[in-house]
């Protein structure tokens, strides 16, 4: 038995819908397995504008510094992005999340499931057994650096790209350490050919590849990877890139799962790890109870695994999201002809754990 304090900000959007059948899946899996997870709500995004006038208030670092882990939902609100003016904008909160807390790296498994090999807009014969994973730098790139702006006579906008040393050294380890647990190859993407900061990235990487010896490196320009995720996903196995490029990329492979609903994510730092589902806060259907809770519930499995020391539970909730998807309890933008509700899959998949447990909890099949 486990007790862990886990700080939920549910955020914008769809953010509270699925992060709300993320708990309700936790939740069986502590009932399951004999744990007790406490949860600590904080504001996060527009909605903590609209309360406070800060996208990442004070008391909600605090509340996630002091976590075991912390299960996010989603950040934007279009009366903020439909405001050209607006000084204070949801997704500061997000950066300034990630940079309070230190999350350097985020950690986005792709993976192709059979059951919606046919919902994909790519052929089954490019996604079967896709399984990759990217880590991308968090903290620095564009979206960080500065000097950043516009012209005095607004006609010019620029931003800065930095990276240090430091920042390109710290995630490229982790990196390794995960190939050398999978099939042991890592690919560096980025724009060497243009972009000074990516030489910098190439001759860190180099050097750090000299400590792994059973993992092969290879490099790839994003315009190239860009190609290869869609024509031949199952050539990845660890994809290592900088900020800006790893957001895209990632965007670009949920394809091959067949919806961005699907995919979760990690954003890890020395001290506090985040989890969340890589899809925005859709405000369009956000309160209609139809968003797809399935990169929510997976969040919460990765971060039984990679945050609560509890793989086993982890395997459980995946065999779970398996099952609903073979069995077609699967959202609208999955299924648009027979779909179930938001919360009809997360109940689905909590009382399958439930169900499973009961009925042979000393033989229970995990994939």
């Amino acid at each position: 038995m486990m007790k862990k304090v886990i700080a939920v900000l549910p955020g914008d959007g769809i953010g509270p819908e699925v992060t709300a059948q993320a708990i309700k899946v936790l939740n069986a899996v502590a009932e399951t397995f004999g744990h007790e997870f406490i949860y600590e709500n904080a504001l996060i995004g527009a909605a903590a504008i609209d309360e406070t006038g800060d996208p990442f208030p004070l008391e909600t670092e605090n509340v996630c510094k002091k976590a075991h882990a912390v299960l996010f939902g989603a950040i934007g609100d279009p009366k903020y992005d439909n405001n050209p003016a607006a000084k204070v904008r949801p997704e500061q909160g997000l950066l300034k999340m990630r940079a309070n807390l230190g999350l350097f790296a985020n950690v986005r498994p792709i993976k192709s499931y059979p059951p919606l090999y046919s919902k994909s807009p790519l052929k089954t014969s490019r996604i079967e057994n896709v399984d990759f994973v990217v880590y991308r730098e968090l903290t620095g790139g564009i979206y960080f650096g500065n000097p950043r702006g516009r012209s005095e006579d607004g006609n010019q906008a620029f931003d800065t790209c930095v990276y240090s040393r430091e920042e390109i050294s710290r995630i490229s380890h982790m990196a390794f350490e995960a190939a050398g647990k999978r099939k042991g190859k890592v690919t560096l993407v980025d724009k060497a050919n243009v972009l000074a900061t990516s030489r910098l990235w190439r001759e860190v990487v180099k050097e750090i590849a000299e400590e792994y010896k059973e993992v092969n490196l290879e490099f790839m320009f994003v315009d190239n990877a860009a190609m290869k995720i869609i024509t031949q996903p199952s050539h990845f196995d660890v994809i290592l890139t900088e900020n800006l490029f790893g957001d895209i990329l990632t965007d670009e492979a949920s394809v091959i799962a067949g919806s961005l609903g699907l995919l979760p994510s990690a954003s890890i730092g020395h001290k506090t790890k985040l989890f969340e589902p890589i899809h925005g806060s859709y405000p369009e259907v956000a309160g209609k109870n139809i968003a797809n809770p399935l990169g929510a519930i997976l969040s919460a499995a990765l971060m039984l695994e990679l945050a609560l020391n509890a793989p086993v539970e982890a395997r459980v909730i995946r065999e779970a999201v398996n099952h609903s998807m073979a069995k077609g309890i699967v959202t609208q933008d999955i299924d648009p002809v027979s779909s179930y509700s938001t919360s009809e899959v997360g109940e689905f998949i909590a009382d399958f754990i439930h169900k499973k447990q009961m009925d042979d909890s000393s033989s229970m099949t995990i994939i």
